[in-house]
């Protein structure tokens, strides 16, 4: 299943995932109650892989430093998870393990950024709610696989956004 998303089937059949595993529809039921199982098998190898990314302590003396810091981690986060977060998206309104997972995903986001930020810009709820915008998975996708843009295009658009907002917000 990974192997598939990855190379761009975000919504693979159990039998398609079968097949390229070369066993049989039944072997992957043996091993996966259903396609939630698998769903939720792939996620950990994907979190895995860039969990301690989003761990580290974002980089700056300043949070607005910090902030450009948690950007451009998450323009490499997200270009790893790209094809994964996508096919999730197209399942989870059909499943509760689904769904948690992406509000888990959406507070993990908003809570990597609010940190960081002074009580002065946190009480800025609108400002705090466009710099969440900015730095989420969706922009992410809009840029690369709506738009089509370029990485480093995508990034730097990302980065324009974050100048722009952060420029009218409190210092510290």
């Amino acid at each position: 299943m990974v192997e598939l998303v990855g190379k761009g089937d975000v919504a693979p059949s159990a039998a398609r995932v079968a097949d390229v595993a070369g066993v049989g529809l039944r072997s992957v039921f043996r091993h996966f109650d259903d396609m939630d199982e698998l769903y939720r098998e792939m996620g950990e190898v994907i979190e895995a892989q860039v969990m301690p990314i989003i761990l580290e302590p974002p980089i700056g003396a300043n949070w607005k430093e910090k902030l450009f810091d948690i950007a451009d981690r998450r323009a490499k986060v997200f270009e790893t998870i790209l094809p994964y977060r996508i096919s999730a998206n197209l399942k989870r309104f059909q499943s509760s393990y689904l769904m948690q997972d992406y509000r888990r995903m959406l507070r993990l986001e908003c809570d990597t950024i609010e940190v960081h930020l002074p009580m002065a810009v946190k009480a800025d709820v609108v400002g705090t709610r466009g710099l969440n915008v900015i730095l989420s998975f969706q922009t992410w996708r809009l840029l690369r696989h709506d738009q089509e843009l370029p990485f480093e295009d995508a990034k730097a658009v990302v980065r324009r956004l974050l100048s722009d907002a952060i420029s009218s917000m409190a210092e510290d």
